[in-house]
């Protein structure tokens, strides 16, 4: 076995490939850009060397910089991660003639199966169901154009070497089509240094599906199962879970089979993805095979109890697989919620910045295992599992440079409807500040009644929320909850500001009981009637709740049980009560007595500043180009200027008619959120 691993990659998986190799008495070598000079994966290697710039086509995708510190630290073999080199067979090759095991698949497999077109091909020639398409390199954006029509919208511009959701766009008519093919190969380029494009059907309402498989070297090959990860925007994953909800055994094993036939066709071996596009009736076509560890692999190992990263570094020693395909079972479930520094309401636009709080849930164990390569099958299982994969602390810098996400939250339990309640209160109680983040429209899509259901597309996130995410409306059985909630709260504060001014001896009897509690436009009046246990809160219309719980005043996270049920609250201070994050609402909860309460109806109504003659910068970023000048009349829809931030490229087009009256920023110019852009008249 090897003694020494360097992980060629950053943030949340080189941590979570640390964690592994250590795991197995394999010290470990961290690369490091210059803004990732005190990121975790640095702090947890054995060793770090410095390989540049913050950019990533200066530093972790340069295999120059990457093959030194290999040779500076004596590494025997490199675990790439996802993205940058992980399906760069060039790297792959430079580590062969250097004698340093790659922890992936051969070179042949990733240049079959690594670049898109040319999976495409094979999976044809192989016998595969594949979706339409134009799979010759495309040369500019009127080819594009003309590709897409014959194909027929609406199409999908994809990077040949992408992934991640980078480099791809949905066109519905030639203008998008234009724009996509540019800007799929800007950011292609850029985060790939690859920028062919190719063009393929967008199959409307379909189902993101894909196999995990793993092979070994010895001719050897298993599926582990499927994963759903329908859940997407901009293409890019958001919730993952396995099983699917959708499947049934015949289709997944039809799946996994036709998965481990075309892996074996090119000779591959360690953990590789087949993804495939599902219909209504079941009927899958292959996309294409991600020959390396996937983003989402957590909830393939949390129901199998496969360590992937650990066979995959076994497999790259040499090692057989120690299960067969009768061996796997699937146990139990589990979801993935992936949470991005992205500002879901500024449309989702990257955030950075410092994380002044950064607070996961506490992590547990349950679920089958696989352990010291010896397969446990169904091992006893806990009521539940939390697990974040994650490569940030409190007090770190979420830099421009990356890509937003920051961690994988997943939770495990034997049914669905119990892995989803767990992910309820995991996100509830995972405190970030700093930066925006998704964790509000990650709780709305866990209580969303298609995804509770399981009846989820790809189409999910544009249908359910066409206008972008703002907010959520809670029902009145929650607002209840949380209304009785906070009166008990609140009563808990005052006795404590009562005891802290020394004004009384028996403070209990001078702290009211009547309460005027507002939330979500909603007024209730509460009796609060404590006992050392708790409170029973008492609504105006005779209904009751009990709520325990040993919340202290300045706490950030309450933890309470009302009437039997877990309520978690995230929690600060306003005035006359508390700023209230819950199942992805953010609320003003004021508790007052009732006469505060009838004069607080009387206090007008602060508004905010008007900005709509205004362009703000929605997020950090860098200006790549103005479209528009000064005195130039624009139509709604019209792109006005371009911004790049965490290697996506961002178009900010016109709301609505105007004349542009003055432009306060040009083409390389850094922004901050809200600075102006441009004025209108």
């Amino acid at each position: 076995m090897f003694d020494k691993i360097l992980i060629a990659n950053r943030g949340e998986i080189a941590c979570r490939v640390i964690k592994t190799a250590r795991k197995m008495g394999i010290k470990t070598v961290a690369i490091y850009s210059d803004a990732d000079k005190q990121a975790l994966h640095v702090q947890m290697a054995d060793e770090a060397v410095n390989i540049g710039p913050p950019p990533a086509n200066q530093s972790y995708i340069v295999i120059d910089k990457v093959m030194e510190a290999i040779r500076a630290t004596g590494a025997q073999a490199v675990h790439p991660g996802y993205g940058f080199l992980s399906e760069n067979s060039k790297f792959a090759e430079a580590l062969a003639a250097e004698g340093v095991a790659f922890v992936g698949p051969p070179v042949g497999a990733i240049e079959s199966m690594g670049d898109k077109i040319t999976s495409k091909k094979i999976a044809q020639e192989a016998g595969v169901s594949t979706v339409p398409g134009y799979m010759g390199l495309i040369a500019d954006a009127d080819e594009a154009v003309k590709i897409s029509n014959q194909i027929g919208y609406p199409v999908m511009i994809k990077a040949s070497a992408g992934g991640g959701g980078k480099g791809m766009r949905i066109a519905w008519t030639d203008e998008e089509a234009r724009e996509g093919f540019q800007s799929s190969k800007n950011e292609a380029a850029n985060s790939f240094g690859d920028d062919r494009i190719f063009i393929e059907k967008f199959v409307t309402q379909p189902r993101h599906i894909e196999i995990q498989v793993l092979c070994d070297t010895h001719g050897n090959g298993i599926y582990l199962g499927e994963r759903e990860c329908s859940i997407q925007r901009r293409n890019q994953k958001v919730v993952e879970e396995a099983p699917s909800p959708f499947l049934d055994e015949d289709t997944r094993r039809a799946m996994g089979e036709q998965a481990v036939a075309l892996a074996k066709a090119v000779g591959y071996s360690s953990a590789g993805t087949v993804e495939f596009i599902v219909d209504g009736d079941k009927n899958f076509y292959f996309l294409e095979m991600n020959t390396r560890l996937q983003v989402e692999h957590p909830v393939t190992e949390l129901i199998t109890g496969v360590d992937l990263v650990e066979q995959m570094i076994r497999v790259a020693d040499g090692a057989e697989l120690p299960l067969r395909q009768e061996d796997v079972t699937l146990t139990g479930w589990a979801i993935e919620n992936r949470l991005y520094a992205e500002d879901p309401y500024r449309g989702f636009l990257p955030s950075i910045g410092r994380l002044t709080r950064y607070r996961p849930p506490a992590e547990t164990a349950a679920g089958p295992m696989l352990e010291n390569g010896k397969w446990q099958g169904d091992a006893p299982a806990g009521e539940a599992a939390v697990r974040n994969d994650t490569g940030v602390y409190e007090g770190g810098e979420i830099s421009m440079y990356y890509d937003p996400m920051i961690a994988k939250l997943c939770t495990w339990a034997p049914t669905r409807a119990e892995a989803i309640d767990a992910m309820r209160i995991a996100l509830d109680s995972f405190e970030v500040e700093g930066i925006g983040h998704n964790l509000p429209f990650l709780s709305a899509v866990m209580d969303h009644p298609i995804f509770i259901d399981g009846t989820m597309t790809t189409a999910f996130i544009e249908e359910q929320y066409p206008e972008g995410f703002e907010g959520v409306e809670l029902p009145e059985a929650d607002l209840r909850k949380i209304a009785a909630s906070c009166a008990a709260m609140h009563r808990v504060a005052e006795i404590r500001r009562t005891r802290v001014s020394g004004r009384m001896d028996n403070h209990e009897r001078k702290v009211g009981t009547d309460w005027a509690v507002s939330l979500q436009g909603q007024c209730y009046n509460v009796v609060i009637d404590a006992d050392r246990d708790g409170a029973t809160v008492r609504f105006d219309d005779g209904s009751a709740l009990r709520v325990t719980s040993d919340w202290t005043p300045g706490d950030q996270l309450a933890t309470l049980d009302v009437d039997g049920e877990t309520l978690v609250l995230k929690t600060g201070k306003v005035t006359q009560g508390f700023r209230i994050r819950s199942r992805g609402a953010d609320l003003k909860v004021h508790v007052r007595t009732p006469r505060q309460a009838e004069l607080a109806q009387l206090m007008p109504e602060k508004l905010p500043p008007d900005t709509s003659k205004m362009l703000l910068c929605p997020m950090p970023g860098l200006i790549v180009k103005v479209d528009v000048e000064a005195g130039q009349e624009v139509q709604e829809g019209q792109a006005l200027c371009t911004i790049e931030a965490m290697k996506m490229e961002n178009i900010l087009r016109a709301e609505k008619k105007g004349v542009v009256s003055k432009i306060n920023a040009g083409a390389g110019d850094s922004l901050a959120v809200d600075d102006v852009i441009m004025e209108f008249e």
